[in-house]
């Protein structure tokens, strides 16, 4: 018999199947090991065949099997067949995302632990018969074992003497015995089911996704109660005999969900994401693989939860972009969400008070079932958004970040014993620092972008490659000493605040502060506990959080996502602000927003400050088909990188080329098509150029063919990175 394997090298001149002599148990989904050159490495069976084209001298024969079962099911197979052909991917880089990074290699494997207990035929023996009295460290660990079931030998060996433990289990006083241990994350976040009775709206949401056959968009309003739906939804799925995925956007939403999860399913529930150990991830990992745990929860990832049977997956805060891959592989997380229900015959619910206006468009045509909750489940009203024009601050002699009415907001809140948020979407000190003589703006040496000026630390940062720098005393171009700071970031929020209410308790929540693996629990923890009177933070304490005392809200800079050259820019402004004033008035106490910009009179506030998504979407909407962007069309991008800037431009014009002879072969299917530098120039050493496409969603074949198109550049130009992304949401 021979296997088909692929092996786990990520690299296109080998992304392609090699064919070995199969041993006894290899099977389709088998991880293995081969001979491969001449090392030795791990692949995967994908197919068994009865014959190959490889002579009978030169066919080799798989090593060894890597585990005790195939660990890449049926339905990952096909997953794999569907996601290299949709999104242009290698197959060894899909199969990585369906393992644990260091399961591959050996490099994390499952905890033993062993157990050391007294031997029954001692415990009613006298101990002095068998260990003298000189023996006294003998005599101690015996003693505390006696008057315990077990201990961990790591444990007797540490507060004891670890060679009287040896010299007893020599002797056979003491039986040891080897346990595997799982080891879980947040093993210390419990809480009591509080089970609450569905309102009649939450009620027919979940009847509307229980019995729908296609997916459902759950459009309900920042603290409608979407959470419990889903609850109810995944209980009744279990007690089908199914089994369920919860994605969430942010890690840092995860310790908040595991809480009211483990608190309805228990042990049922697993956790997967970025921000585990390595053996908390292997270990939840194989709880599910097993059916140990049956409900995966967690972020972007999670969606190749190695579930069977798989019953339901919910997709909360669907519009959030972190649910779109930006770096190798790239992927559309609600894509694969579709293949796995449709494979598994489950249903797939995405929930948003602010859907992405692809979705409400799919939904308001048919392609998904809408379901609303219209108002938060305590009745209380959404929080006032109040409009402070920034350019009548300055008028008025108010040249900082903070507007009078901000500044009398936070007194007053602060004087009541109440939260408050400071929203801004961009970290450190300064976003950047330029020289006032002569316009020197310090970059990034191997980047083309400016350097983020990071106080806490004193240095300047790349926030593409991470680079740092030292903080500039002097222009190195003009030697002048006036140096200016840029666009402020939250720590300069941080920085001024401390400055207006020094007895203000102040949390910071960024991707600077939440590096640590429980950061994002214990600063949610403190501020949820009291402990702090405000957080200022960027996206992610826009979302998902629900906090009893926060009275206020302050969007420092509304307008930072309103001018990006992006057709999704006014769409994600509207959706960050009506996301972070949801976080305002969630309980019993009234609820304020104070929103500052200097576009006062721009569209998206109107609509935002009224929560009036219906009217948004439909300007939206006309605008998007008007200009020929997504829904109406695919965006398709190829992106060539490369050291050499001349290889990177050969390279570019090869793929533009053979596009543009499919372009006049399907001149119905192409809305636009142009090639040109990336807007971010160069990245980690790396020479950027694009080509842009946007083509009819049907267009299947002229997608397949811009595929091969730039796969032939790459050929051609091997020095040259050639990726393909469809529907980015980065252009940059």
């Amino acid at each position: 018999m021979i296997a088909r394997v692929i092996v786990d090298i990520s690299a296109s001149d080998v992304d392609r199947v090699f064919d070995y002599r199969a041993i006894e148990g290899a099977v389709r989904g088998s991880r293995v090991s081969v001979p491969f050159g001449a090392r030795s490495i791990e692949g995967y069976v994908i197919d068994l065949a009865e014959t190959t084209d490889v002579p009978s001298d030169k066919l080799k024969s798989i090593t060894a099997l890597l585990d005790d079962r195939p660990i890449v099911s049926e339905e990952f197979l096909r997953l794999c067949d569907y996601m290299t052909a949709r999104f242009h991917l290698r197959k060894i880089d899909v199969f990585r995302l369906f393992l644990p990074a260091k399961m591959r290699g050996g490099r994390i494997k499952a905890l033993e632990k062993t157990f050391v207990y007294v031997n029954p035929d001692y415990k009613e023996v006298d101990p002095a018969l068998f260990i003298k009295k000189s023996a006294r460290a003998q005599a101690e660990v015996f003693e505390y074992l006696a008057d315990n079931d077990s201990a961990e030998q790591s444990y007797l060996n540490a507060n004891f003497s670890a060679a009287a433990v040896r010299n007893l289990i020599a002797r056979g006083v003491f039986l040891t015995r080897t346990e595997n241990v799982m080891r879980t994350p947040y093993r210390n976040i419990v809480q009591k089911d509080d089970r609450v009775t569905l309102t009649e709206a939450q009620t027919a949401a979940a009847h509307t996704i229980l019995s729908s056959d296609k997916p459902t968009l759950l459009f309900g309003v920042t603290g409608s109660g979407k959470t419990e739906v889903y609850l109810n939804c995944i209980e009744k799925t279990l007690q089908d005999g199914k089994t369920a995925i919860m994605l969430v956007p942010e890690i840092s939403l995860t310790p908040q969900v595991m809480r009211i999860f483990r608190a309805r399913f228990g042990d049922d529930v697993a956790l997967l994401h970025s921000g585990l150990s390595d053996g908390e991830r292997f270990d939840e990992w194989r709880r599910l693989l097993t059916g140990c745990a049956r409900v995966a929860v967690g972020a972007r990832s999670a969606i190749f939860a190695p579930l069977s049977n798989v019953g339901l997956i919910v997709i909360d805060e669907e519009h959030d972009s972190s649910y779109i891959s930006e770096s190798n592989p790239r992927y559309i997380t609600r894509e694969v969400a579709f293949f796995r229900a449709n494979y598994n015959g489950a249903r797939v619910v995405m929930g948003s008070a602010t859907p992405s206006v692809e979705s409400y468009y799919s939904a308001q045509n048919g392609k998904y079932t809408l379901a609303r909750l219209p108002d938060r489940v305590n009745k209380r009203k959404m929080p006032d958004i109040e409009i402070v024009n920034m350019c009548n601050e300055v008028a008025f002699g108010n040249s900082g970040m903070f507007s009078a009415p901000l500044v009398t907001a936070l007194d007053e809140c602060l004087k009541a014993g109440n939260q408050a948020i400071l929203f801004l979407n961009r970290r450190g000190y300064s976003s950047y620092v330029m020289c006032r003589k002569c316009g020197y703006v310090a970059k990034c040496e191997d980047c083309d972008v400016s350097l983020v000026y990071h106080k806490e630390e004193g240095v300047l940062k790349c926030h593409y490659c991470q680079r740092r720098y030292a903080m500039l005393d002097l222009c190195p171009n003009c030697k002048s000493p006036h140096i200016k700071q840029g666009f402020m970031g939250t720590e300069r929020v941080v920085e001024q605040v401390n400055k207006m209410f020094p007895s203000a308790r102040i949390i910071r929540m960024d991707n600077d502060t939440t590096r640590t693996k429980d950061a994002h629990l214990k600063l949610l923890g403190d501020f949820a506990g009291g402990n702090a009177d405000i957080l200022v933070g960027t996206q992610m304490v826009a979302k998902g959080h629900d906090f009893a005392n926060v009275t206020l809200v302050g969007i420092i800079d509304a307008d930072m996502s309103l001018h990006f050259s992006d057709f999704r820019a006014v769409e994600r402004t509207f959706q960050l602000i009506t996301q972070v004033a949801g976080r305002a008035g969630r309980e019993r106490k009234a609820g304020r927003v104070i929103l500052q910009t200097y576009t006062p009179n721009h569209y998206v506030y109107r609509y935002a400050t009224a929560y009036d998504y219906e009217s948004f979407y439909a300007k939206e909407i006309n605008l998007l088909q008007a200009t020929g962007f997504p829904p109406f069309t695919d965006i398709i991008r190829v992106l060539v990188s490369c050291e050499n800037e001349q290889a990177a431009l050969d390279a570019t014009k090869r793929a533009m080329d053979e596009i543009r002879m499919i372009s006049a072969q399907n001149p119905d299917a192409f809305i636009y098509l142009n090639a040109m530098r990336a807007p971010k120039k160069r990245i980690q050493t790396k020479h950027r150029m694009q080509i842009l496409m946007r083509i009819k969603p049907d267009a299947d074949d002229v997608r397949a063919a811009v595929y091969k198109a730039a796969d032939n550049a790459a050929a051609e130009y091997p020095q040259a990175t050639c990726f393909t992304e469809i529907n980015p949401n980065d252009l940059s």
